[in-house]
């Protein structure tokens, strides 16, 4: 939901300031007229009160009037619309949520075949996070609060399971609420009472049974990333003007330890794993965090039989672990992310977090969050190139199998990426590969070997042919995937498997510029996960494919070539070559922290940008407000170039292009002339939630876990589910869904994103936008691209990469879900791609996106706080339609209104948002363009008061000509006496 911004109060005070001007004014003419005239006589004196208070009243109805209608228009019209999610909408997400977790859910372990318990179990539940687990994330992915949650302990008694009610009185007891992690305050505590503190109760609970789940969580959220040192200044404080500012490690003073980071288990913890495993020989250790924890500790102690992962449930995932803990589900999710024994010691962890550069002084821009008032320029190196998350470990494996690197995978790596454990037993046969120079496809018949029914994942990868000192190569490349349906014992299914050809090119960015298939031999296998192979076979490339200008790939509008060499950097980037002999020097941490002059000299924010610095004399100012009679929901159904469209658009005049673009925030404005209704835009990526009316649907399960489903269809019944909802609530557009890359475990917004691999996010994001669309439900696909940290985010961060990592580790998703799955608007990111915000960088928004990916549809910035380089002018000229604002600014408005460069964008911008909006289901029945209803309310309550003023000025004459018609008598009498 929606966090109150004090910058944004503020802000939108200042956009009342001529109004409130004119009340002060009028006021203050109000006082001073009824002490003036103190001294008067009667008539006189209440006649001049009147009126000066009159007119202050009707000054008061008609700048509250002009408030509500000018700039509170966009915000109030949001208040006031949205319609009701039906009770058949809301039970079918609510199963969906279920069957997401049942299916999401990870085992990871299972010793003696400790889990299933048999149902009327009983259990010891140790772990305060047992009643206060973690449901989903902070900020834009927050769970509504309309909905009741089911919890573990419920999810455990839903599925007959009994647990000591003596613990949980105790933890329960001890403490209440989780402590807060939000976007401007997060108090990072992990709440475990002190072994000490319970001893007897927890040395007692062996009389109650012999088994005992241990229960961790860990939580994060939009606007800062986990802790990698869990210790530093106290600085939190819960009660700020707008909620939570500042940061606590821990409030618990023995937990504090800078030698640990936030995804390893606290010292309390620890004290308490030891206790419990001295009592208890069957310990069952369940996770529930959406990073990836250092679990190494869990091959630590014998007496741990079973591990399971679980992230955020959503509103009744917990349901769904009982389910899978008593038996009556057999689980089948697999890992989305590698678990390491070291997160410190990873190819990403020394360029992670936040790095500032020391001579950008002059790029200051103002933050009431920064220290002293004043941001200035960041940046963060992606070192680790294309070997991102497994990507890295597999390749390292064998290159040590060669003899070329000294390294240990089993020391290294505590699960595998695709790794989850199952109930039952399968077998896989991979069938003879056919390759037609087009695709590769062969058929894998599953089997279910055990005893009990269940649903398996084929994981196809490939290992290219790697040339020492050549294009960079992962060896292990997840390349396509599909899950089985429910087999009985005994029974099998054969699933077929096809991916182009295309699809194991690698980018060459230093040789030809473009994607290379190299020749030689790609080894196909389908695996148990990322390390363990089933089967293999060879696929031979006898002659080298080169995808440039004459040949582009067959999913491609135009070729993919060179176009961000600007975000190299000068950093150096980790090569395979020689065993990745420059390791140690790649992934080093940051030695200088100055931006080198060849890239200073292109730096641009809103201290030195000048839009008429980039008008082109050449262009020629389009048609405006011609009178041609065209209205937008003629065009429905229209192609994106169809000439009716120039027709349409020469009806607009600069004035509405204007508002169209700068108004977006949760919507996307009303536009009289052409009959373009406003459209509800609505948060977020587990929910659908209107942050105005505080209407929202059930939240589901995180994107992570969605991944560890690895089934489409299931990701497609959810963006599904999201559009009935959505349309249920007459909302449009979708926030969501978010498919950024988990480059490092501590990546806040992990929770909100799928994977560390592009394919499986990608084809989960497909599929969830395809499911939104079967709604009329457009979906903003975000944060396009790089915002993989939160750290900085709006902070002026500089990201820099190489080009093959941008294309094929980044924006690989994306690329997927663009291609595949229509959503029709993307939200861009906050950060920089090299000198260049995300916002503005035409090469990723024009080039690449509607370009060579053939996007139709509006691009959109993430929230608008201006954060000293958000700008309208320069970021339409760059590709980014649309401003996520809620209110007018001088940053939003777009201010160049007058040269035929500016008016071309704002034309190019508009078309783009009306594109997606009118074949949306917007525009699925017929339109009322007339005012909103509100309106309608607002100028009949004004016409009554105003009448109702009028009626008491007429009263105040009448009274005071009668007043004074009753003393001139008396004043004659007196005269003449």
């Amino acid at each position: 939901m929606l966090n109150i911004n004090p910058a944004d109060v503020i802000a939108v005070l200042k956009t009342m300031i001529p109004q409130l001007v004119i009340l002060g004014v009028v006021l203050l003419a109000a006082i001073i007229a009824t002490l003036t005239v103190i001294k008067k006589k009667e008539p006189v004196r209440k006649f001049v009160r009147k009126q000066a208070w009159l007119a202050f009243f009707l000054t008061v109805v008609i700048v509250i009037s002009n408030i509500l209608l000018v700039p509170m228009y966009s915000m109030v019209n949001m208040a006031m619309g949205g319609g009701t999610i039906s009770d058949e909408a809301i039970d079918e997400a609510k199963a969906l949520c279920t069957e997401i977790a049942e299916e999401g859910i990870v085992m990871l372990k299972n010793d003696a075949s400790t889990l299933p318990l048999a149902e009327g179990s009983k259990v010891n539940v140790f772990g305060w996070s047992s009643t206060n687990p973690i449901y989903g994330g902070t900020g834009s992915g927050a769970l509504s609060d309309a909905y009741p949650t089911v919890d573990f302990l419920t999810g455990l008694t839903d599925a007959g399971i009994e647990y000591n009610q003596d613990l949980v009185d105790y933890y329960k007891g001890w403490r209440d609420s989780r402590p807060m992690v939000g976007m401007m305050g997060q108090d990072w505590t992990i709440p475990e009472p002190m072994v000490s503190d319970y001893e007897n109760l927890i040395t007692d609970s062996k009389n109650y049974s012999d088994t005992a789940i241990l229960f961790i969580a860990r939580s994060g959220g939009e606007g800062a990333d986990l802790p990698t040192s869990y210790d530093g200044q106290d600085t939190f404080s819960a009660e700020g003007p707008f909620g939570a500012l500042g940061v606590r490690y821990s409030d618990q003073q023995d937990d504090l330890d800078a030698s640990k980071s936030y995804l390893e288990i606290s010292n309390r913890e620890k004290a308490l794993l030891d206790k419990v495993t001295s009592l208890f020989d069957k310990v069952i250790v369940v996770v529930n965090s959406a990073n990836a924890m250092e679990l190494g500790f869990v091959k630590d102690y014998s007496q741990i039989k079973s591990v399971i992962y679980c992230p955020g449930t959503g509103q009744t995932g917990f349901d769904g672990l009982g389910e899978i803990i008593a038996g009556k589900v057999n689980p089948s999710g697999k890992t989305a992310d590698i678990f390491l024994a070291d997160l410190m010691n990873t190819p990403t962890s020394n360029n992670f977090g936040d790095f500032d550069y020391t001579n950008m002084s002059e790029f200051a821009v103002d933050n009431m969050f920064a220290e002293g008032g004043k941001a200035f320029p960041t940046f963060v190196n992606y070192v680790e190139g294309i070997y991102v998350g497994y990507k890295f470990y597999e390749t390292a494996a064998v290159e040590a199998a060669a003899g070329n690197y000294e390294f240990d995978y089993d020391a290294n790596v505590v699960y595998p990426f695709g790794y989850g454990l199952s109930y039952t037993t399968f077998t896989q046969e991979m069938g003879e590969i056919n390759n037609d120079g087009t695709n590769i496809s062969f058929d894998v018949t599953v089997t279910n070997t055990g005893n009990v029914a269940g649903k398996d994942v084929v994981e196809v990868y490939f290992n290219p042919p790697y040339t020492n000192g050549g294009i960079e190569k992962a060896a292990a490349n997840l390349v396509a995937f599909e899950k089985t349906e429910t087999l009985e014992p005994g029974a099998s299914i054969t699933v077929s498997i096809s991916f182009p050809v295309e699809d194991m090119a690698s980018y060459d960015t230093y040789g030809h510029g473009c994607y290379v298939l190299e020749s030689g031999d790609y080894e196909i296998s389908i695996n148990t996960d990322s390390h363990n192979k089933i089967a293999a076979k060879t696929v031979n490339i006898g002659t080298e494919v080169v995808y440039d200008q004459n040949n582009k790939r067959s999913t491609d509008q135009v070729a993919a070539t060179n176009q961000f060499g600007f975000a190299e950097g000068g950093v150096t980037y980790l090569s395979r070559a020689d065993g990745f002999k420059n390791y140690a020097e790649a992934t080093a941490a940051p030695k200088s922290f100055e931006l080198a002059d060849e890239y200073k000299k292109d730096y641009v924010n809103n201290t030195n940008y000048n839009e008429a610095d980039y008008n082109n004399d050449a262009d020629v100012m389009p048609t405006t407000g011609a009178k041609n009679g065209l209205k937008l929901e003629q065009l429905r159904g229209l192609d994106y170039d169809d000439p009716t469209w120039d027709t349409l658009l020469d009806e607009m005049s600069v004035s509405e292009m204007n508002t169209l673009i700068e108004l977006g925030g949760y919507e996307t404005s009303a536009v009289d002339s052409i009959g373009k209704v406003m459209t509800y835009d609505c948060d977020g990526p587990a929910s659908i939630n209107n942050n105005f009316t505080h209407q929202g649907s059930i939240g589901f399960p995180a994107a992570v876990m969605i991944a560890c489903t690895w089934n489409k269809d299931i990701a497609h019944r959810f963006g599904a589910s999201i559009g009935r909802m959505a349309n249920d609530m007459d909302v449009s557009g979708w926030y969501a869904p978010a498919t950024n890359t988990h480059r490092s475990a501590f990546a806040g917004r992990n929770f909100e994103y799928y994977s560390e691999d592009g394919v499986l996010a990608g084809w989960m994001c497909a599929n969830a936008v395809q499911g939104a669309r079967e709604w009329g439900v457009y979906s903003y696909v975000k944060h396009f691209a790089t915002n993989d940290q939160e750290t900085n985010r709006t902070g002026l961060l500089c990201t820099w990469l190489n080009e093959q990592s941008l294309r094929e580790i980044y924006l690989k998703s994306f690329e997927i879900a663009f291609k595949n799955g229509n959503p029709g608007a993307t939200m861009v990111a906050f950060n920089n791609i090299g000198v260049i915000p995300a916002e503005a960088c035409s090469a990723l928004l024009n080039t690449v996106l509607r370009g060579e990916w053939g996007f139709r549809g509006f691009a959109e910035t993430d929230y608008f706080g201006g954060y000293g380089y958000q700008d309208a002018d320069r970021m339409i000229r760059g590709g980014c339609d649309l401003m996520l604002a809620t209110y007018s600014t001088p940053e939003s408005t777009v201010t160049d209104q007058t040269s035929a460069t500016s008016v071309n964008a704002m034309r190019t911008a508009s078309k783009n948002i009306l594109y997606t909006v009118v074949n949306s289901r917007a525009y699925d029945k017929a339109v009322n363009t007339g005012l909103p209803t509100w309106v309608k309310i607002l100028i009949g309550v004004d016409v009554l008061l105003v009448g109702f003023i009028g009626f008491l000025e007429y009263r105040a004459v009448t009274a005071y000509l009668a007043k004074k018609k009753e003393e001139e008598p008396a004043v004659e009498q007196q005269t003449q006496e």
